[in-house]
């Protein structure tokens, strides 16, 4: 169980772990501790929110340091299957040349566009987030790494080649699932009741976006792949900020 927890970090993050062995046993509950990744990204917001504030920098500079820690921590490996499926998306092709276009390692126009359109809302809505929606949005990686690895074990793989599908079919699809959902339930109770209506839009978003998650996946590929759940991963995140802004407000 430790060495999937080692795996867990060491593939989606940049976080110093010891080497572990790719191989199915450490693979099996590694999607269990994706979780801990969203907690640790939250841990490092927060602190890094309180430091920059006790300092008085300026609400650029904190937004800034802010935006950029998920992708510090991650390795940017999530955002990179984003660039990949807006490229994709957005050639409004066939089912197959999607998949193509999404295993092409060059980027394209539309994926850069959308970045900057990503980065951009991402920018703003931090900079206009006060304690309150900072501490709330920090949970909200742990909502969306558990939605993400109940897909995971729970859809339908377009491929049987990629990460994504070696971790799949390496994991103990029913207890990963059980696990992920208890934890979902856990921290969707901690977010309603320490930030009230705020949070429950913030868990509303989530399945919201999970549920349009496997309808143009299934719709458009046929199923699920790393790239498109790096693509789900960093909407759902975004989606939840705005909704932490927004209704932190009302």
């Amino acid at each position: 169980m430790l060495n999937s927890f080692f795996m867990a970090l060491s593939m989606f993050s940049r976080l110093p772990v010891p080497e572990i062995d790719f191989k199915k046993a450490n693979m099996k509950y590694a999607l269990c501790f994706f979780p801990a990744v969203g907690l640790i990204i939250g841990f490092f917001q927060c602190l890094a929110y309180c430091f920059l504030i006790r300092l008085e920098f300026s609400k650029i500079l904190i937004s800034s340091v802010i935006t950029v820690i998920p992708i510090l921590i991650t390795g940017g490996i999530h955002l990179d299957g984003f660039i990949d499926t807006s490229d994709a998306r957005k050639s409004y092709a066939g089912t197959k040349k999607k998949l193509d276009i999404m295993s092409d390692p060059h980027t394209g126009a539309f994926g850069v566009i959308c970045t900057l359109v990503y980065f951009v809302l991402y920018f703003g809505f931090i900079y206009e987030a006060g304690p309150e929606c900072i501490y709330l949005f920090a949970k909200c990686f742990i909502i969306s790494r558990c939605l993400s690895g109940i897909a995971a074990v729970s859809f339908k793989c377009a491929k049987k080649e990629g990460l994504l599908f070696t971790f799949s079919s390496s994991s103990d699809s029913d207890f990963t699932r059980g696990i992920l959902t208890a934890v979902y339930f856990i921290c969707s109770v901690w977010i309603v009741t320490k930030n009230g209506f705020a949070g429950v839009m913030c868990v509303l978003a989530s399945g919201a976006v999970f549920v349009y998650y496997r309808y143009f996946s299934y719709k458009e590929f046929g199923g699920i792949t790393g790239d498109l759940a790096g693509y789900f991963l960093q909407i759902c995140e975004l989606i939840m900020l705005m909704c932490a802004v927004v209704f932190c407000r009302a």
